[in-house]
């Protein structure tokens, strides 16, 4: 998120107001995010079945952690979907810092911080409630 704010920054400090895009101009999948998430928690996520049936199995004792709720389940979804940062390169200056893996291991490292709160919290008789779906 700090990319985008640094993005966000450059862009009001510009003498006109334009339209950029902010990107990586890279490309990654659910599934990729889905592996290198659980990755950090040292499980290998295996997957199998297809369409709304996919699940992701931890590979070392099968239990299911990912299921694809058919609610968001989209098959006819664009195979390829990729921002251009060129613009904002060339006219901001602007270059993203924080690798897709790095920005994966910041989100995973600050929910188990969630959740170890959530979990004191419990353990000491209040109430959380489920931000997740």
């Amino acid at each position: 998120a700090g990319d985008y704010v640094k993005a966000m920054w450059l862009m009001l400090q510009q003498d006109e107001p334009e339209d950029f895009v902010i990107a990586t101009g890279e490309n990654h999948s659910v599934r990729e995010f889905v592996e290198l998430a659980f990755k950090e928690i040292d499980v290998n996520i295996v997957w199998e079945g297809a369409g709304v049936e996919e699940v992701g199995k931890d590979g070392a004792s099968g239990k299911v952690f990912v299921y694809i709720d058919p609610r968001y389940f989209r098959p006819t979804e664009v195979d390829f979907l990729q921002g251009d940062p060129t613009k904002a390169k060339e006219k901001l200056g602007w270059e993203p810092r924080v690798s897709f893996a790095d920005l994966v291991k910041m989100m995973v490292k600050e929910d188990l911080k969630e959740a170890e709160k959530d979990r004191l919290c419990n353990n000491a008789g209040f109430r959380t409630y489920n931000q997740f779906e």
